[in-house]
């Protein structure tokens, strides 16, 4: 069989892609975190915190609510559906976070959840890290 004769079939056998379908649920559920997380930031500054402790506050309660619905099994479901909409925000990254710390927690505290819960933050948190004292550096030498 030529590479063009496996091509064909394959492309004979493959799925169409919903595309339309997945940007639509990434648009709606992307966009329902938002509209909770500017919920949020107006219920906290509401409640007498400045624009700064809001989002603050706004961010500890998306990450602690993605975390949960990790843990409960909830996140997972919703991301099957809406692709991009859940792993661009911040949810996403708790997501990332958590997964792999509830993967490995048969392995005890300190070698399962405690070593996998940086699999994903790591690398993440050193070049971010990283790239700032770079950059830092950059601009303590070269002025600004």
């Amino acid at each position: 069989m030529t590479n063009q004769e496996y091509e064909r079939l394959v492309n004979a056998k493959a799925k169409p892609s919903p595309m339309g379908k997945n940007l639509l649920w990434a648009f709606l559920v992307g966009g329902a975190i938002s509209v909770l997380g500017q919920g949020l930031l107006n219920l906290y500054a509401g409640w007498g915190l400045d624009q700064d402790q809001a989002g603050t506050a706004v961010s500890v309660t998306l990450i602690f609510l993605s975390a949960l619905f990790t843990g409960l099994g909830w996140f997972d479901k919703l991301a099957k559906h809406a692709g991009a909409g859940t792993l661009v925000p911040i949810t996403g990254f708790a997501n990332a976070v958590v997964s792999p710390a509830l993967e490995f927690r048969s392995e005890g505290l300190v070698m399962g959840v405690g070593a996998k819960l940086f699999v994903i933050a790591g690398p993440v948190l050193v070049y971010g890290i990283s790239a700032s004292v770079i950059y830092g550096l950059l601009l303590v030498l070269f002025g600004a």
